[in-house]
């Protein structure tokens, strides 16, 4: 059973994917990349950004950083909110939170964002920590922001059962899994078939619906 709930956020609470795929569209051409499909551009969501410009674009790291720097240029003000909550999340973490679930976000993405997120779409009031990575990149993987959540909430290492990671890709439990927590792999955002199951996910669903009822029967009574 658990009590503290970790929750991603992008394809896990919202679907990010025009603001994001936008932005990265937006830092390619400064490469004088075209990229028309933004289809193709959907793996940038979830891992970190400066991975995925290397990973799919094969830029040194230099060059990543310089595509994280143009990426941010459009997303600070404009991509940050061509974004959408996913039906349904707003009353199932209200219900969580009312039952006495502890909850919190773990994202990837800038912590700033995070919150800033959190707050335009009235979501902020249900949890009780918002972390995200630092813009600096030195926090910026998976497990590095779960530690910094399960820190930042107190806890100790004898409390690691009573956690749950909750994302829609593999390096939501890739790093729960680094980190000695369960998670639970949600098809609702933009893993790929199988990928959830590859990375070892605890436990799958595949819509908010079955999510929220998983979350409720798995909660400490």
């Amino acid at each position: 059973m658990y009590h503290y709930l970790l929750f991603d956020l992008d394809g896990t609470l919202t679907n990010p994917k025009e603001g994001i795929t936008r932005c990265v569209q937006y830092a390619l051409r400064h490469f004088g990349i075209e990229e028309p499909n933004l289809d193709k551009l959907e793996p940038f969501i979830g891992p970190p950004l400066i991975d995925s410009f290397m990973e799919y674009y094969g830029f040194t790291r230099e060059q990543a950083l310089k595509g994280v720097e143009k990426y941010r240029e459009r997303f600070r003000d404009t991509g940050i909110f061509e974004n959408q909550v996913l039906e349904g999340i707003p009353q199932m973490l209200k219900t969580l939170k009312e039952q006495g679930a502890c909850l919190a976000v773990a994202s990837s993405k800038p912590e700033e964002y995070v919150t800033r997120i959190l707050e335009k779409f009235d979501l902020a009031r249900y949890f009780h920590q918002v972390v995200g990575a630092s813009m600096d990149e030195s926090r910026s993987a998976k497990a590095d922001v779960i530690r910094e959540a399960l820190a930042r909430l107190g806890l100790k290492e004898q409390e690691k059962s009573r956690v749950l990671m909750i994302g829609d890709r593999k390096h939501d439990a890739q790093g729960a899994r680094e980190c000695g927590i369960d998670c639970l792999g949600a098809y609702i955002g933009f893993a790929a078939p199988g990928e959830l199951e590859q990375a070892k996910a605890t436990y799958i669903v595949h819509s908010v619906e079955e999510m929220s009822a998983f979350l409720q029967a798995h909660l400490e009574k």
